[in-house]
């Protein structure tokens, strides 16, 4: 994964100017005052911060569906860009209005960084370690901001400290990105696929997860083109042929042969009907009953929460070492790893002759092509249908699954997380009475089994499951595949997301899909987190913390050493952003283990804490010492507690939660958000400051931070270890059913 990974370093350098930026006006602002007697000139002095927060307001309107439009690569490098011309400008800066203009244009740089980043990390980084990756912008935010504050800190020790110097400075690690975007990082492979740039696609996943076979993930992105329609769940048990009984299963016909890796090993997967029911069924079941519960008032947490909380459910340790002992070749099925190493050997069933597909398609024609199958042609007769078999061209590799049902072929391949997706076809009578047939896409996931539910789920002739049973439990979202079209039927081709006819990819955003459903739950979602994020508090603490350090007698031991006001003020702040990185990097750390969700909900309380102490602490007469050391702790502790959740988590969920064809324009309303509520709260600090003073403005804070947990409790769902598609997936189906459940 180092592919991913410096890929994913290399992008966040953007976020990294930001902070520079950031930290770097603030000190530089002090000396412009003196040059162009601002003191007299509060607006100007207002502007000249303010106009990097406008800018990144105005380009963040269109970023989201130029990103949509021509890649996100194009984006990033702009950003560099105009980062580079933004440090030239405020370096010549002969008066106050061309460092206007210069800010601006620096503006431009970081809406489009501030928004593009997560969203290009996201698509490029694999599920497993997401999240990890995409703290990285916050972490490299934060570490910018102490490395401006450490030179602009040393330039104040001169005797003629220039700002200008101090601004353009900016124009040397924007370089850098610059070389960085134009000559090192690749376009997002799910937005080359959603333009049916195939081949392309396939070459950079490849060089982003070090390996040849990207089968399973090319698939995916493919059917990340659309979410689904007539989505349900199924459940499945699965054990070595002949090792499931019937009893409480469906009956023989409607059952799935899965062959692995290696010839001759083979499973049955059976549909489970009644009695037994995973953790994913059973958070659908809530689904169906919102409505009366809502009614009732009964209902605090949305379903959809709990729909995705049953993913994350803890699998028994019997189920946890399933993988490793009872199944040592079930790899195929469900671990990633596994199929770099499984030879190409096919069960006689599944096995297919490559020559007659070389004899229809060239290697060369396949990989330039953008009509080119992901999976081959090749195919087997199945009741007068072809269905087709996983090929090594673009979709190549070895170690897959194969499956049938009542005798039809179905393909498996691993998709990061646990999760499988694969193919069936399924045949229905139709109104005049002709067999209709068609694909159904699986998103298959195992699952555990907790042992008083063993015996109804799964029952052996004469009695429970025999000791050393061996059997999974695997939870199904079965949907019709994104891409779904009768023509591809009647062409006999390989299945719909097994094949990409450039004119049926989405040619830009499709605007009425920011209507559907689940986009517009997800919408909810991310708006409201960065609405409550904003009003959270971190600005105004922020704002006060020279103060409140000074207060605590930190400005008076470093004016005893010979700093001057201004210098000691640059140290201060200094020295709170490097507290801040040891947190964020224990953050990227339980990202991906203990998950998104439980980050907030654990450190959103101790932000209500601290912002109380700093309530009290200005209302109750406690001392000169203790007000000091309480503010201090206060405030070091909110810092610390921000940049663990509140502060990188709602930009990593408003990258994973929206589809794919309406990604940029969805995070780009979240980003407009983000920036309008930075421009709110900066700029009605002050009024609130004289009207309710220090204590009523932290308590507001408070208030929102309540009100945060709340929301994150009831409505924000843990999207950890899932890939980008099914989340949507989950988006979309959980959001239908609540709505039909309501209705």
């Amino acid at each position: 994964m180092s592919g991913a990974v410096l890929v994913a370093i290399a992008a966040s350098i953007g976020n990294l100017l930001q902070g520079w930026d950031n930290a770097t006006i603030a000190g530089a602002v002090l000396y412009i005052k003196k040059e162009f007697s601002l003191e007299t000139q509060p607006l100007i002095e207002g502007l000249i911060v303010a106009m990097s927060l406008i800018g990144a307001t105005v380009i963040t309107t269109f970023s989201g569906a130029v990103a949509d439009a021509v890649g996100r690569r194009p984006l990033l490098i702009a950003s560099s860009v105009l980062y580079f011309v933004s440090g030239l400008v405020m370096l010549w800066a002969p008066n106050v209005y061309v460092l206007l203009l210069a800010r601006l244009i620096d503006g431009f740089g970081i809406g489009l960084a501030v928004t593009l980043v997560p969203l290009y990390i996201s698509e490029t980084a694999p599920t497993d370690i997401r999240g990890l990756l995409n703290t990285l912008p916050q972490f490299s935010g934060s570490g910018g901001m102490f490395l401006s504050y450490c030179m602009v800190f040393t330039m104040s020790l001169m005797p003629q400290p220039d700002w200008r110097i101090m601004l353009g400075v900016l124009s040397i690690p924007s370089l850098m990105y610059f070389a960085l975007t134009v000559f090192y990082l690749p376009e997002s492979p799910r937005w080359l696929v959603s333009k049916g740039r195939m081949a392309e696609a396939k070459r950079v996943l490849q060089g982003l997860r070090g390996r040849e076979d990207v089968s399973g993930e090319m698939a995916l992105l493919v059917e990340g083109l659309g979410v689904g329609k007539d989505t349900h769940f199924e459940e499945y048990i699965i054990g070595p042929d002949d090792e499931l009984a019937d009893d409480g299963l469906a009956p023989d016909e409607e059952k799935l042969k899965l062959y692995g890796a290696e010839e001759g090993v083979s499973w049955i997967a059976r549909p489970v009907r009644g009695g037994g029911q995973s953790a994913l069924g059973s958070a659908l079941g809530l689904m169906s009953r919102h409505g009366s519960m809502v009614s009732q008032g009964k209902s605090l947490v949305d379903p959809l929460v709990t729909l995705f909380g049953s993913v994350h459910e803890k699998m028994p340790e019997v189920m946890g070492s399933m993988r490793s002992t009872l199944f040592p070749n079930f790899g195929s099925m469900f671990s990633v790893a596994e199929q770099q190493q499984a030879k190409a050997d096919w069960d006689a069933e599944s096995h297919r002759d490559d020559e007659d597909y070389a004899s229809d398609h060239g290697a060369d024609d396949i990989e330039d092509s953008l009509n080119s199958p992901l999976i081959s042609r090749q195919a087997t007769s199945v009741e007068g249908k072809e269905i087709a078999a996983p090929h090594g061209s673009i979709m190549g590799g070895v170690g897959r699954s194969s499956s049938m049902q009542g005798g039809e072929a179905v393909s498996s391949m691993g998709i990061g997380g646990g999760w499988q997706l694969a193919w069936k076809w399924t045949e229905r009578e139709g109104a005049d009475g002709q067999k209709e047939g068609g694909f159904q896409r699986i998103y298959l996931h195992e699952e555990g089994v907790s042992g008083d539910r063993r015996g109804s789920i799964l029952s052996m002739p004469g009695g429970d499951i025999p000791p050393g049973g061996e059997y999974i439990q695997a939870a199904a979202l079965v949907s019709q595949p994104a891409l779904y079209s009768k023509d591809l039927i009647e062409q006999q081709l390989a299945g719909p997301a097994m094949v990409h006819p450039s004119e049926a990819v989405a040619k830009g955003t499709k605007w009425a899909e920011l209507f559907e459903p689940g986009v517009k739950h997800a919408l909810f979602v991310g708006i409201g987190l960065q609405i409550l994020q904003q009003f959270a508090g971190i600005n105004g603490v922020l704002y006060y913390t020279p103060q409140i350090l000074e207060q605590a007698g930190v400005g008076v031991l470093l004016s005893n050493i010979g700093l001057s006001s201004s210098s000691a003020s640059i140290l201060i702040s200094a020295l709170t952003t490097l507290l801040m990185l040891p947190s964020i990097g224990i953050a990227m750390r339980l990202m991906d283990m203990s998950g998104r969700r439980f980050l907030l909900l654990s450190t959103i309380p101790v932000l209500i804490v601290a912002l109380a102490v700093l309530v009290l602490v200005n209302v109750l007469d406690v001392g000169t010492m203790v007000h000091a050391a309480l503010s201090t702790i206060s405030v070091i502790v909110y810092f610390c507690f921000f940049v663990m959740g509140f502060g990188p988590i709602p930009n990593i969920l408003c990258a994973e939660i929206f589809p794919t064809s309406v990604r940029g324009i969805c995070i780009a309303i979240c980003a407009l958000t983000f920036w309008i509520g930075d421009i709110i709260v900066t700029y009605t600090l002050p009024v609130m400051l004289n009207a309710i003073g220090l204590a009523g403005v932290f308590g507001i804070y408070a208030i929102v931070c309540i009100l945060a947990f709340v929301f994150v409790y009831m409505k924000v769902p843990e999207t950890k270890g899932m890939p980008l598609e099914v989340i949507t997936e989950f988006f979309s189906v959980g959001a239908k059913q609540g709505k039909e459940a309501t209705d």
